[in-house]
């Protein structure tokens, strides 16, 4: 399956003039793999730019309400962009998304790019949702579980900033271009506690990322 998506991915970066993407195994067990230059410089500099000024504190979805709430857990600041953008760059990369995952352009939630400055961080947590929380379950219902979670590095980080998995002893570096998927569900679709990650700190320079989350249903 893995092979065939990379096929199609590579039908489409030649017309962009970058180099084809290049899959590697992480982890099977959380399912984690690396994507070596999934997205071209521009591409990265182009979600940055359109980024920059609708940049907010980050937050969590709310366990009573699922609402977003502060917490000193994640210090970033981020913003989403819509689904189904008009931008074009935009449209590309979510199709290549779909492509490469084999899941449905329709069931990902709206790209959400994540800036982290110098000290800040996202401590381990899980991007399934706990549907026997009021929160949970409100964002469970607008599209079922969370299935897999795409990580794209838009920019290098100096030091830090590592994408890790603990309970799997595992860190992704922040190479601009780069990307990292791995999946919250086992192939039987049970939450898998394994997948639990986090943001290291950053410790020099800042980090940019974008994150893409993809449900088992349609999104809404």
């Amino acid at each position: 399956m893995w092979k065939l998506a990379f096929l199609f991915v590579g039908l489409c970066f030649p017309l962009l003039g970058a180099e084809v993407p290049q899959i590697k195994v992480l982890s099977w067990t959380p399912r984690v793999f690396l994507v070596e230059n999934f997205l071209t410089p521009f591409e990265c500099d182009h979600m940055i730019k359109e980024a920059k000024p609708q940049l907010a504190r980050s937050t969590v979805v709310s366990s009573n309400s699922g609402d977003g709430e502060l917490t000193d857990a994640r210090t970033s600041r981020g913003m989403f962009f819509q689904t189904n953008s008009s931008d074009l760059v935009l449209r590309g990369i979510e199709k290549r998304i779909a492509q490469i995952t084999m899941l449905p352009i329709e069931n990902g939630e709206g790209i959400q790019v994540l800036n982290y400055g110098k000290g800040q961080q996202y401590l381990p947590h899980y991007d399934y949702f706990d549907s026997s929380e009021p929160g949970g379950a409100i964002c469970y219902n607008r599209g079922g579980q969370r299935i897999a979670t795409v990580v794209m590095y838009l920019a290098d980080t100096p030091k830090g900033g590592e994408t890790i998995f603990p309970k799997a002893n595992l860190s992704v570096k922040p190479i601009k271009g780069n990307a990292v998927i791995f999946y919250n569900c086992t192939p039987d679709g049970i939450e898998d506690p394994l997948s639990l990650h986090g943001g290291a700190p950053v410790l020099e320079g800042e980090k940019w990322i974008a994150t893409k989350w993809i449900r088992v249903g349609e999104f809404h």
